[in-house]
């Protein structure tokens, strides 16, 4: 038996590296599954792909700074399969490299919108769904080891990742007697298209990026999957208001 056996869950983000690799992960561990993302063609491909392997998925579109289109999204779950049990919080923008003083308003108004009022939008619902069940349940919200250390170059995104895990932290003290889990992994650098959007694919900086981690690589999106299905699993019953790292050692440094 699966470690998300008969599990209800929701994965935002899901058409993204680590999102669809964390849905992925969450079917084959037993779990049903209701995608959520932006890209309409990417998440109903996944979902294909996922209805074609034998495994129970739905994709519903969604832009997760709507809060309606969220609430949407989890009616849809609840309404579909009885209730929500698991969330994972993937959806994110990363904004671009530039020093503080000279980064552009309408990119830092996005970094904030998606990755904080998303993220905000998202455990509002997905915490009223559980709460109102009576039945408990997991969420991981995902921050970034710029949500634990500093890093300069993209301020706006430390702030918004920051801000997640002061959020998570606050919603696990508010809802531990609900039986809710709420817990923050904070990935590392990963081997998808975030950074090579924010580096242009520059390979200087995508070596000054690898060049800080202990591990002398990125991340695969599957090495940030397994310990959100942990976290989201009865074996981190004990858990809630973590935040969890899996950044290469990049923030023990």
């Amino acid at each position: 038996m699966g470690l998300l056996q008969d599990r209800i869950a929701v994965v935002t983000g899901a058409a993204g590296g680590i999102g669809s690799a964390t849905a992925r992960a969450f079917v084959r561990e037993g779990a049903t599954v209701v995608l959520t993302d932006l890209d309409d063609e990417r998440g109903t491909k996944l979902e294909q792909e996922l209805v074609d392997a034998g495994s129970s998925a739905v994709f519903v579109g969604a832009d997760v700074t709507h809060a309606p289109d969220v609430d949407e999204v989890v009616r849809a779950a609840v309404s579909r399969f009885g209730r929500l049990d698991v969330a994972v919080n993937c959806a994110g923008y990363i904004g671009v490299l530039s020093p503080l003083l000279g980064y552009p308003q309408e990119e830092f108004d996005r970094v904030l919108e998606v990755n904080v009022r998303g993220t905000w939008n998202c455990l509002r619902a997905e915490l009223a769904a559980m709460a109102g069940a009576g039945n408990g349940g997991a969420i991981c919200n995902v921050s970034s080891v710029a949500g634990v250390v500093g890093a300069a170059g993209d301020a706006p995104y430390v702030t918004a990742k920051h801000a997640i895990v002061g959020m998570t932290r606050a919603a696990a003290l508010e809802h531990a007697s609900d039986g809710i889990r709420v817990n923050v992994i904070a990935p590392g650098s990963t081997d998808t298209e975030m950074p090579q959007r924010l580096t242009g694919g520059d390979p200087n900086i995508l070596a000054a990026l690898r060049g800080v981690i202990p591990i002398g690589r990125f991340g695969f999106a599957e090495e940030i999957a397994e310990p959100i299905v942990f976290l989201c699993s009865p074996g981190a019953a004990f858990a809630t208001g973590a935040v969890f790292s899996v950044d290469g050692g990049q923030s023990a440094a």
